[in-house]
């Protein structure tokens, strides 16, 4: 029994409030305002999630955002603060709080990605000089307001950002799930109704369109931080600055131009996403065929979607491309697709030129699934 009667389920009720609060205060302030600048927050909420973080996880606005944008400058790499690629996935999801720890003390990473964050008064002389003052506070308020059942209250909350951010996102958000976007990394989407994580959730999307204010992509998927967002644009406390762009369409188009090329390369991760698709059907067509050359099929799938092989892999997926034209085709033009946006010296008409050429050669193929996707992009606008 609480001090103020509360019932033991209006507690976990008030529990479940308090922590949500606290998911979105990382998700709207912390990720989507300060690491991304996809929006701008009127000073009152501006100073109220600083206000209530700081109560409920005692964590540095400066760490976060600088820790958060180097995850995406070197995502995957050795230099990641927490990939699961790298660090595995039970390290990240029952640790990564340590591996935050760890590399908030690292002063090179809070001056070169921290740039930007707030820097006043009470920055200064209250949330990042006394971090640990909130959280004891915070323990106070909630014996106060709860009375013994409060040491349990806090300790939810105490662990409900360790776990649900820097486990849950940093690690089976770059584990398990699904894509909507070929990303030049491992992220995927945990879940399509972003509610628990604030919207978090979309972690896929989120990695294909990082300054986007809205993490929500398919019909079907829902960002409750989005609505938040909304909410608060409504009434003038907020400013949405991007979005996802999204994906237009001109039928009947007969050749590439400017504005092709510019769609294909804007929507590059959805591209490569379509590609996937159409690379796995041949490979379901043509698997019969490679089997019987006596190709080892047993990891050709992830070979074919591998970023990186090392050399026995290669010669192993090479011998399975010389089995099938198709699958080497579609292969092939995949690789040539992908350099036409990695082509910095190559001019405007030049990467036109080449579209055009890569799209003519892909309806010449045969291949109905290469043709189709030739067609499609020829009508992006």
């Amino acid at each position: 029994m609480s001090f103020l009667g509360f019932t033991p389920w209006q507690v976990v009720l008030a529990t479940l409030v308090l922590t949500h609060v606290t998911i979105a205060s990382v998700t709207i302030f912390l990720h989507r305002h300060q690491a991304h600048r996809a929006l701008d927050l009127h000073p009152i909420p501006s100073h109220f999630f600083r206000l209530w973080l700081w109560l409920t996880t005692g964590m540095v606005t400066k760490e976060w955002a600088a820790i958060h944008r180097k995850h995406h400058a070197k995502c995957e790499t050795p230099e990641d603060p927490h990939s699961p690629q790298v660090f595995g996935i039970n390290r990240v999801l029952w640790g990564g709080v340590f591996l935050y720890v760890k590399e908030a003390q690292n002063l090179e990473t809070l001056v070169r990605y921290g740039h930007g964050t707030p820097d006043d008064w009470m920055e200064r002389n209250v949330y990042s000089r006394f971090p640990k003052t909130g959280i004891v506070l915070m323990a106070a308020i909630d014996l106060f307001l709860f009375g013994w059942s409060g040491i349990l209250v806090w300790g939810v909350q105490m662990i409900w950002i360790p776990f649900w951010a820097a486990g849950v996102i940093n690690g089976v958000g770059h584990y398990f799930g699904y894509r909507n976007f070929r990303a030049d990394d491992a992220s995927t989407n945990i879940f399509p109704i972003g509610i628990l994580i604030g919207g978090e959730e979309l972690h896929n999307n989120h990695h294909a369109h990082a300054s986007s204010a809205r993490l929500s992509s398919k019909w079907y998927e829902f960002d409750i931080g989005w609505m938040y967002i909304r909410l608060l644009e409504m009434v003038g406390l907020a400013k949405v600055k991007k979005v996802a762009p999204k994906l237009r369409l001109q039928e009947g188009k007969g050749s590439c131009d400017l504005e092709t090329l510019q769609a294909v390369i804007t929507h590059r991760y959805e591209v490569l996403a379509k590609y996937a698709k159409t690379l796995k059907s041949i490979h379901a067509e043509e698997i019969g065929r490679i089997r019987t050359s006596g190709i080892d099929l047993s990891t050709l799938g992830k070979w074919l979607h591998a970023r990186e092989l090392d050399e026995h892999s290669k010669e192993k997926l090479k011998a399975a491309l010389d089995s099938s034209q198709a699958l080497k085709t579609v292969y092939t033009m995949r690789e040539e697709l992908e350099a036409l946006w990695a082509r910095s010296t190559a001019t405007k008409e030049q990467l036109v030129r080449q579209l055009e050429d890569w799209c003519i050669r892909a309806e010449e193929s045969g291949i109905a699934q290469l043709k189709a996707l030739s067609l499609r992009l020829r009508s992006y606008a």
